[in-house]
């Protein structure tokens, strides 16, 4: 048996919607890296970005579990004495909810330029509307236990 590399002729991209809703972050992030990836299809290669679009809508309501919203810590370094920024979860959530669902998603991508390729089909937005209706996305119903 051949080992079949896909040419970017055969790599057919599909835009998926998915309502973050009551969905868990964790959950949700890692099927969704799946799904940016590639590894839905069947000829997924590693080294090769087959992945389709994801928008996801309503980031707002996204659910976290446990005591994450008051103990989780987003931290920034600036390299500077003093430079250390820490968020919470919930200072996050207030002022610009889609970057919880981006920065979850994007730390399970690979780490290189392949990795950012992928982020860049991601779009998350935090209310109920998107401008990418031209593109028929279908309507992605996560599933997990």
């Amino acid at each position: 048996m051949k080992t079949i590399t896909p040419s970017p002729g055969d790599i057919k991209r599909a835009w998926y919607v998915v309502d973050a809703t009551g969905l868990a972050l964790g959950r949700m992030s890692s099927q969704i890296a799946a799904i940016l990836r590639g590894k839905n299809k069947p000829y997924y290669v590693p080294n090769i970005d087959t992945g389709d679009y994801v928008v996801i809508i309503n980031a707002e309501k996204v659910r976290v579990t446990g005591t994450k919203m008051l103990n989780k810590v987003y931290a920034e370094y600036s390299g500077y004495p003093g430079g250390l920024k820490e968020i919470t979860i919930a200072e996050v959530m207030a002022k610009h909810p889609e970057r919880i669902i981006q920065h979850a998603v994007k730390g399970m991508l690979p780490k290189n330029t392949l990795g950012k390729d992928m982020f860049k089909k991601l779009k998350v937005y935090a209310g109920n509307e998107h401008p990418h209706e031209a593109q028929n996305p279908q309507t992605l119903i996560l599933q997990y236990t």
